[in-house]
């Protein structure tokens, strides 16, 4: 009898059987309560939580938003690589609350047990990952590494903030935003050509894997040289010869082929905004402009932008759902950009207008993510529409 229990509640309620569902569920929330809060906080309506305002805003955008995704979409991704399975079940369910523990403790203390809880996210979620992938010598096996690497800026941001190590917390927020735009720009390498050849057919794709190195070797080495090398010049130079390979490495996937379906023209709208943000680091590299264009063009741009069409075209494919989004989707994928849009153009052009262009970015980027939430949230916690597992 518990045995047919368990098969029903199954069938009714699905959001632990796989990755992707409650992770994209999560990060979505987090994007539509967090952003507005911590806007709220910057204007001193509501007191700082456990963390400074600016320090909690970074972290929980890279290492609770983001992060929450790019496990979802490996859990996921993983058993279609490899044919094994990544958890489910209690075990994501307890991954899930690990999570959702840290995003609480950050704001309410005490710092020393967030830390902990914190920290303790990424690298259990990279074990999951490598058990399949190294059993099966899957050569996607370097994502671990890069996870890895965000938990490292994790673990950097929280002993900095202890002062146990040199830098300011939100140096260690900056570099692992750094680490999820490559993941991006690689992951857009992948999907962006093939979904639009799959859906038009008579796209102009031309795929160069030299110019694919290239440009992510350019990305990778500005990153870094912004980081890490005390000559501007150098990173200045670096992120303008990576902008224009980025440019030309999209202009190679037929973009304009894409404009009559929405679930494909988000794709390369939102890599665009890898080049716009290698173009402001370099003028933030030379004192040109503020970091912070730079880092929003990242951050909200190319992240929130790839993470919005993402997380519906892989909802509704694992869900056995048609690959076409509605006019609420739409709306999202508008206001995301929109969101972008504000937060960068008003530093280049009307620095006057920072807080009321902040104000209107964040109900953007609230509103598309909580559109996520109330169209998706209640199809992703039931069973795929075709009766298949997932």
């Amino acid at each position: 009898m518990s045995d047919a229990l368990s098969s029903s509640q199954s069938r009714s309620f699905a959001l632990f059987n796989l990755g992707f569902r409650p992770f994209y569920l999560l990060a979505a929330i987090l994007a539509a309560l967090s952003v507005p809060f911590w806007v709220v906080q910057y204007f001193g309506v509501l007191p700082p939580s456990s963390l400074p305002g600016m320090a909690w805003h970074a972290h929980e955008m890279v290492f609770g938003f983001a992060a929450a995704v790019i496990v979802g979409f490996l859990f996921t991704a993983t058993r279609n690589w490899t044919g094994l399975p990544t958890p489910t079940g209690l075990p994501l369910a307890t991954l899930c609350a690990l999570w959702l523990a840290a995003r609480i403790l950050l704001l309410t203390g005490p710092g020393w047990l967030a830390a902990a809880v914190d920290v303790a996210f990424l690298p259990l979620a990279a074990w999951a990952l490598w058990i399949p992938l190294a059993r099966s010598r899957n050569r996607n096996r370097f994502f671990v590494a890069i996870l890895l690497l965000v938990a490292a800026a994790n673990l950097g941001f929280h002993l900095s903030r202890f002062d146990l190590l040199p830098g300011t917390p939100t140096h260690y927020v900056r570099a692992a935003l750094f680490v999820v735009v490559f993941i991006v720009a690689i992951m857009a390498g992948r999907v962006t050509p093939s979904f639009t050849k799959n859906a038009v057919p008579s796209a102009r794709i031309e795929l160069r894997p030299n110019l694919d190195r290239a440009a992510l070797i350019a990305l990778g080495g500005a990153l870094v040289a912004y980081l890490l090398v005390p000559l501007p010049v150098v990173a200045g130079v670096l992120a303008l010869a990576a902008a224009v390979l980025h440019g030309v490495r999209m202009s190679r996937w037929d973009p304009l082929a894409t404009r009559g379906q929405p679930i494909l023209w988000i794709l390369p709208l939102s890599y665009l905004w890898i080049p716009v943000g290698l173009l402001l680091l370099a003028a933030a590299a030379f004192t040109w402009v503020p970091e912070v264009l730079a880092l929003h063009a990242f951050g909200v741009g190319a992240v929130g932008g790839m993470v919005i069409g993402m997380i519906t075209r892989t909802a509704r494919g694992h869900m056995g759902l048609p690959l076409k989004v509605g006019a609420a989707e739409v709306l999202a994928y508008i206001l995301v950009h929109i969101a972008a849009v504000l937060r960068v153009v008003p530093g280049l052009f009307a620095p006057a207008a920072y807080g009321f262009g902040l104000v209107l970015s964040s109900i953007a980027w609230s509103i598309a993510f909580g559109i996520y939430v109330v169209q998706y949230g209640p199809i992703l916690t039931r069973p795929r529409v075709d009766g298949r597992p997932g």
